[in-house]
């Protein structure tokens, strides 16, 4: 397989990196952020169930809890197609970065990759917002 073009999204958070973590990586959580999951997730043996959409359900299973801020999840679509996600929180400072690297899909326009894009902006966006609330978390 060819080497996807990617770009790497992210945004600053003012708060410790491993409480933007503990919260972030909470599949319980992330319809709270992630619109993509806003229909809320289902625990199914080790993975996650979400509504898909027009796309029908989606498989998630999120890598396990660790010292390292990596939050990846690979998402498995009904027709079989399988995207893999990579999310990470790391120091910056007193609060966090989260990163997001999204990949160009094969046979995705410029127009589809730009609005993905714009999507995770925006997700990453509402995280902060929910994270620097006082008393959040």
């Amino acid at each position: 397989m060819t080497t996807m073009p990617a770009r790497i999204i992210h945004a600053s958070i003012a708060r410790p990196w491993s409480e933007v973590y503990d919260f972030a990586a909470r599949p319980e959580n992330m319809p709270l952020w992630a619109s993509g999951l806003a229909s809320g997730l289902r625990r199914d043996g080790e993975d996650w169930i979400a509504d898909g959409g027009p796309v029908g359900n989606v498989r998630v299973r999120f890598a396990p809890k660790n010292d390292f801020g990596v939050i990846d999840h690979r998402v498995t679509m009904e027709n079989g197609l399988v995207v893999e996600n990579a999310l990470r929180v790391v120091p910056n400072g007193d609060g966090a970065e989260v990163m997001f690297t999204l990949l160009r899909l094969p046979g995705m326009d410029d127009a589809a990759f730009e609005a993905d894009a714009a999507h995770v902006a925006r997700d990453l966006e509402m995280l902060k917002t929910l994270l620097e609330k006082e008393g959040a978390n």
